[in-house]
């Protein structure tokens, strides 16, 4: 059956923001919902069969909370809004908002984009080491770079220091061209590419040469305590148990520290273990560490990133109930 749903909002503008450029915005929840979407001056008015038209109604409701804060509204809010209705969490959407982690060197605000990446950022804020565990897109690295970067402005620490371990995920290290450093480099740019956005070039590029930032892999840190530093250990589902243990023990006095990784991407040798998943089990109760996990959900680039992830987690849990099988047939 039809229904008519109505909602006021306080501006035209309100209106503009949530309707989106060529009403792209809009769009996309009549075509979620099968609803159709108009406005007369500063009411909405959506029409379709009555449970779609609530539901569209809900994720406009979350939207406009939005607005409250002047956000400008994107096709990542509205698919975002849309998957937090069937949660029945829209009505959180305005408390993403509200939290500035950074200005960028070209005065973009950065904020958490999802529930996710806003415990996340809680996570850093109110633990000594954080550990951001989850798939490719949903911010890990950028927000962690984000809060390191914001730190060293306020003089809570007196630099900076990110590495990741140099394996190599298909490629041959070896025939790299160059010296240690070049070879080694193509596996740090995307940690110098945040930066860049942060900081700008040639203020990242003072703060490098002052020491005040320090980009490195994992096998530098050998040997060195790291006092009144940010920390942070990129793409560590591919450190070895011993590696982590390693970069955990290097944490000094008046530091934190950010590990991020992906354990369903490891590009470690067959048969050797993961130090992220190891110590996941190891450390998991321990007072001033909190384990963050992000989701699907929580990927903030395109929308077929997400799609991508959710078919390789099928695909991966498929796998695991073939092996279950094979096992469970085998001890018979």
């Amino acid at each position: 059956m039809t229904e008519e749903k109505h909602l006021e909002v306080e501006s035209v503008e309100q209106i503009l923001n949530i309707f989106g450029n060529f009403d792209s915005n809009i769009k996309i929840i009549e075509s979620h919902y099968n609803v159709q979407i108009v406005h007369r001056g500063t009411t909405l008015k959506i029409t379709g069969e009555e449970e779609n038209a609530v539901k569209a109604q809900r994720c406009l409701a979350g939207l406009i909370s939005m607005t409250a804060n002047n956000e400008a509204i994107t096709e990542q809010n509205v698919r975002y809004a849309i998957s937090l209705v069937e949660d029945d969490m829209e009505d959180k959407l305005y408390s993403l908002e509200k939290d500035i982690v950074c200005i960028t060197a070209k005065g973009r605000p950065i904020k958490s984009k999802t529930l996710g990446q806003k415990k996340y950022i809680d996570a850093i804020t109110n633990n000594t080491i954080t550990f951001g565990i989850g798939p490719a897109g949903t911010g890990k690295t950028y927000l962690a770079v984000a809060m390191a970067v914001t730190s060293l402005k306020h003089k809570e620490v007196s630099r900076i220091v990110i590495t990741r371990p140099a394996v190599e995920a298909g490629e041959n290290l070896g025939f790299l061209p160059g010296d240690l450093q070049s070879k080694v480099d193509p596996y740090l740019r995307p940690l110098h590419d945040a930066l860049y956005d942060m900081l700008g070039v040639e203020a990242y590029q003072r703060y490098v040469e002052r020491g005040i930032i320090e980009v490195a892999p994992l096998a530098y840190m050998r040997g060195r305590t790291l006092d009144d530093s940010y920390i942070i250990l990129d793409e560590a589902q591919n450190t070895t148990p011993e590696q982590m243990k390693m970069f955990l023990t290097r944490i000094g006095f008046g530091s934190r520290a950010i590990i991020t990784g992906d354990i369903t991407q490891v590009d470690l040798p067959f048969g050797k273990k993961s130090g992220l998943k190891e110590v996941v089990r190891i450390l998991k109760n321990i007072d001033d560490i909190e384990f963050c996990t992000l989701t699907e959900k929580d990927v903030v680039r395109h929308p077929l990133v997400q799609a991508i992830v959710k078919a390789y987690e099928r695909d991966d849990k498929r796998k695991a109930e073939r092996e279950n099988d094979k096992h469970s047939k085998q001890s018979r």
